[in-house]
């Protein structure tokens, strides 16, 4: 499954919300330094979204606060 996720990053806080059917905007609570807050994004989908990280890989948008993000069944 693939979903487009709109991230904040350095935020106080994080959180996830669902925009639409496969949109997320989810704010990070880590610096946007050296792939810190690619990495807090998949542990917060994979506690949201119930997956393994293992499972979960950002595949466009890695340097972008726009991302798809393939999640693995």
């Amino acid at each position: 499954m693939l979903i487009d996720v709109h991230v904040t990053a350095n935020a106080k806080a994080a959180r996830v919300t669902q925009v639409g059917d496969h949109s997320y905007e989810v704010r990070v609570d880590e610096r946007a330094l050296e792939g810190r807050a690619n990495k807090r994004l998949i542990e917060i989908l994979s506690e949201h979204l119930n997956v393994p990280k293992s499972r979960i890989s950002v595949i466009k948008g890695r340097r972008s606060r726009n991302k798809t993000v393939q999640i693995l069944d």
